[in-house]
């Protein structure tokens, strides 16, 4: 079995927060899992976010999907595919 998973890195998160949200919005359906992250909280809050997203469907939406994110100034998403045969 394959297992496919989108690492996502936000440099500016106070700027592309909200239109990288809104895409993950947009393409939910190939989402299964998502995990979101960042440093700090209250003052102390970091401008770094990751995400770790597990996708489902076709390998050609997940690539679109990296491919609409990675256009994003300051946002670095990275397909990863896992084989779980032993």
């Amino acid at each position: 079995m394959k297992k496919r998973f989108l690492l996502i890195v936000i440099d500016i998160r106070k700027k592309e927060a909200v239109t990288v949200q809104k895409i993950l919005t947009e393409w939910g359906c190939f989402i299964k899992t998502r995990l979101g992250l960042h440093e700090g909280v209250l003052e102390d809050c970091s401008e770094i976010g990751t995400i770790f997203l597990e996708l489902v469907g076709a390998k050609e939406k997940h690539e679109e999907l990296s491919r609409k994110l990675n256009l994003l100034q300051g946002v670095h998403a990275k397909l990863v595919n896992m084989n779980t045969d032993n």
